[in-house]
């Protein structure tokens, strides 16, 4: 398995099981107001990580490099400060709007670096074994 899919993998989980963590405080609390910021770290950390590093992992050598790591980048880093101040915003510190726009844009970072990992990947040949006669 390549170690960018390793990565992926390695912070899908941690966000999995921080969402699961924050979900049962929340339901524990009855307090559910930051469902929102929940639902981000979730989805985009948990489940679209887990995805991209299940794709690299298929790819194999096909999308394997540079481009990988700096899509790792883009979108881990992204959820990690994405989630934090969504909550912070959603608690009433309007302050941090304007500010939202940099893990916002790391994470869009992320998905078109994703889809340039997917058309190098088509774009690069197969490379299969001869078969045995």
């Amino acid at each position: 398995m390549p170690r960018v899919s390793l990565a992926f993998f390695t912070v899908a989980a941690l966000c999995g099981l921080s969402g699961m963590i924050w979900g049962t405080y929340m339901g524990a609390t009855q307090d559910h107001s930051l469902s929102p910021a929940h639902a981000h770290l979730n989805l985009l950390g948990w489940v679209t990580l887990a995805i991209m590093g299940g794709f690299y992992v298929l790819a194999g050598e096909r999308a394997a490099g540079k481009l990988a790591w700096v899509n790792f980048a883009l979108s881990a880093s992204g959820v990690v400060i994405l989630t934090p101040m969504l909550a912070q915003l959603l608690m009433g510190n309007t302050g941090i709007g304007p500010l939202m726009a940099i893990p916002e844009v790391l994470v869009i970072g992320g998905m078109l670096t994703f889809i340039a990992s997917i058309v190098r990947a088509w774009r690069r040949p197969v490379l299969v074994a001869p078969k045995a006669v």
